[in-house]
C-alpha cells in the first residue's frame, strides 16, 4: 500500500458503464488515505437523521423540485468541516456585516440552510492539504455549472475521464444477467455463471434488468456526452483533467493507479 505526500481531491467521470465503481473501489483499496464522498448519500443521510440541511432538503424534495446545488454543496461543505478538512473562520464582523455572533462558518445554521448562494462568503473555506484529508468525491458536480461553483469552494487537484469505447459498454451490457433476490451480477464475457442462466449460490433463474435494452442505453450514453463535455472543457482549462481509455476495468487500473501515484505519492515518476 502506497502513502500519499499530500492531499488528494479528486473526481471520476464515466459514461454508464466504464466501471467508475470499480476504479472507485479500487482506489480506495490501494490508498487507505482516501475517503469516499458521495453527493447521494449524504443527502439521504441528513434526510434520514433530519438534520436543518436534511429536513430543508426533504421538503424541497416533497414539493416536486430538485435539491438545488447550494444545498448540495453545503452537504459537501458541512462534510469536511465535521471530518477536520476545512477550515471556515470568518472575517472579522464589521458593523455593516449581517453575520451572527460566531465566528465560525457554520453549514448547517438558518442562514446558511436558507441562503441562496455560497458565493458571497466573506473568506472562502479553506482545505487541508493533509494526505488524510483525501477523497474521491462522487455524484457532484455533473455540469459544468455546478463545477464553477464547486471551484470557489473546494479545490479539485485531479478529474479522471474513464473512456471505453460505446461499442464496448453495449457489448459488456448485452451480457449481463442478474440473480434478482441477491443481487449477484453474472455477464457471460468475462464472469459467466457455472451453469448458464443459473445462480451459482441457489441454481434459481437468471434475469435481465428492465432497463438494460441497447435502445435505452444508447440514449443513456448519448446523454452522457452531451452533459460530460462541458465539464470534462471546464476541468482541461482548469489543468487538472486526465483521460485514460481502456476496453475493461483491469485495462484501465494500471494505468490510473500509475498516474495517481505520480501526482500524490513522493519519489513516484
Amino acid at each position: 500500500m502506497k502513502k500519499l505526500s499530500k492531499a488528494a481531491r479528486i473526481i471520476l467521470v464515466g459514461a454508464p458503464g466504464v466501471g467508475k465503481g470499480t476504479q472507485a473501489e479500487r482506489l480506495l483499496q490501494r490508498f487507505p488515505q482516501l475517503s469516499a464522498i458521495s453527493s447521494g448519500d449524504l443527502l439521504r443521510d441528513n434526510v434520514k437523521n433530519q438534520t436543518p440541511l436534511g429536513i430543508k432538503a426533504e421538503h424541497t424534495m416533497k414539493s416536486g423540485a430538485l435539491v438545488p446545488d447550494a444545498m448540495i454543496l453545503r452537504l459537501i461543505l458541512h462534510e469536511l468541516k465535521s471530518r477536520g478538512w476545512l477550515s471556515t473562520t470568518a472575517a472579522p464582523l464589521t458593523l455593516s456585516s449581517a453575520s451572527t455572533m460566531s465566528q465560525e462558518y457554520d453549514f448547517e445554521a438558518d442562514s446558511f440552510v436558507n441562503s441562496p448562494s455560497l458565493a458571497n462568503l466573506a473568506t472562502p473555506p479553506r482545505t487541508s492539504n493533509d494526505p488524510s484529508a483525501s477523497f474521491i468525491l462522487d455524484g457532484f458536480p455533473r455540469t459544468a455549472g455546478q463545477a464553477s461553483q464547486l471551484d470557489n469552494l473546494i479545490p479539485i487537484n485531479l478529474v479522471v475521464s474513464l473512456r471505453t469505447p460505446a461499442k464496448v459498454i453495449l457489448e459488456r451490457i448485452a451480457g449481463r444477467w442478474i440473480h434478482a433476490p441477491s443481487g449477484r451480477v453474472y455477464n457471460t464475457t468475462f464472469n459467466a455463471p457455472k451453469v448458464a442462466g443459473r445462480d451459482d449460490i441457489t441454481g434459481e433463474k437468471l434475469t435481465k434488468r428492465a432497463d438494460d435494452d441497447e435502445e435505452t442505453w444508447i440514449k443513456r450514453l448519448h446523454k452522457f456526452e452531451e452533459t460530460s463535455e462541458p465539464l470534462l472543457e471546464h476541468y482541461a482549462r482548469k489543468g487538472v483533467l486526465w483521460e485514460v481509455e481502456g476496453n475493461s476495468s483491469d485495462e484501465i487500473s494500471p494505468k490510473l493507479f500509475e498516474e495517481f501515484e505520480r501526482r500524490f505519492v513522493d519519489g513516484v515518476e
